[in-house]
């Protein structure tokens, strides 16, 4: 990743400030725990019922911020950064299947005194998915949020150009295109947050520029990209649903659909949405995953409100 023009120093401090300042409000405190040999940050929040939320890829706990205040009133909230992603280290050896669903059972032991609802964003989703595949009867519902795994990854081609340039240079004008595939309305989602739109992108540019993204990179390829297959799907025996926004450009709604029938799912779309519900229709977003948790069973809701 480019680093040449932003001294080490002054992008730790920037980032730093960048991730306070997104924090700030959010009812969460934030806490190292040793998972699986990693250093994890997680952030944690509320009482009742644990409910573990997985971010996607290149983000960081602190991305559920949207949802985040409204969930903490009923649940005890976990949102760890994913391994490579951004205040969780790397730890020695490698990132495959075995150690990151093992690092996400070192975490939910360590912060839930009771099975979870595990709620996935697209990679967080792949690995909440093959979580579940290993280890079903240790959670108490599974919510999978445009996730990866569920059929091969073929984006839309604007998606795919949009991201690789990102990947390749991630500069604020190449991170602007890209939300502009991620986001429904940029203009609008720009606007909603005002000052913290800066943060955000200062962010967000600061973990693609990480030297621990290459890792991130490869967390990606290797257990979100490969589908899972459905056989294995097909063992997981925790209640699952599925959360999709109507126009993901990445991870398009016939997946979803195709997944909700094969394996019995309930889906939830979310419509006015991209690839990101949580953020895009915070509100609509919660109202599909209560309704999501409060029950299950093989139907579909294509509107936006449940």
């Amino acid at each position: 990743m480019p680093t040449g023009h932003h001294p080490t120093t002054t992008t730790d401090e920037a980032t730093t400030r960048a991730r306070a300042a997104l924090l700030a409000g959010i009812p969460v405190s934030e806490r190292r725990i040793r998972a699986a040999g990693i250093d994890t940050v997680v952030l944690e929040g509320g009482e009742g019922p644990p409910m573990v939320l997985l971010h996607g890829p290149g983000e960081a706990g602190v991305n559920w911020r949207w949802v985040i205040p409204d969930l903490v009133t009923t649940h005890r909230v976990v949102a760890p950064d994913l391994p490579a992603h951004g205040s969780t280290g790397i730890g020695d050896g490698d990132l495959d299947e075995g150690r990151v669903t093992d690092w996400l059972d070192e975490v939910i032991a360590a912060t839930c005194t009771s099975p979870p609802i595990v709620v996935g964003h697209v990679l967080g989703g792949a690995i909440a998915a093959r979580y579940a595949v290993r280890h079903g009867d240790r959670l108490a519902h599974l919510v999978l949020v445009d996730s990866l795994g569920l059929a091969p990854f073929r984006p839309s081609r604007p998606f795919a150009t949009a991201f690789l340039r990102f990947v390749v240079r991630p500069t604020e004008p190449s991170y602007e295109r890209f939300m502009a595939q991620c986001a429904f309305d940029l203009d609008r989602l720009r606007a909603d947050m005002d000052d913290d739109w800066t943060s955000f992108v200062t962010y967000n540019l600061a973990l693609a520029r990480a030297p621990k993204a290459k890792a991130g990179g490869r967390l990606f390829r290797r257990l979100g990209t490969p589908r899972i297959p459905d056989a294995d799907l097909a063992r997981i025996a925790v209640p699952t649903c599925l959360i999709w926004g109507r126009h993901d450009r990445a991870l398009r709604l016939p997946v979803a659909e195709h997944a909700a029938q094969r394996h019995g799912w309930r889906l939830h779309v979310i419509d006015d949405s991209a690839d990101d519900p949580a953020r895009d229709q915070p509100a609509a977003f919660l109202r599909a995953l209560r309704t999501a948790i409060a029950g299950s069973g093989p139907s579909s809701d294509h509107g936006g409100t449940p």
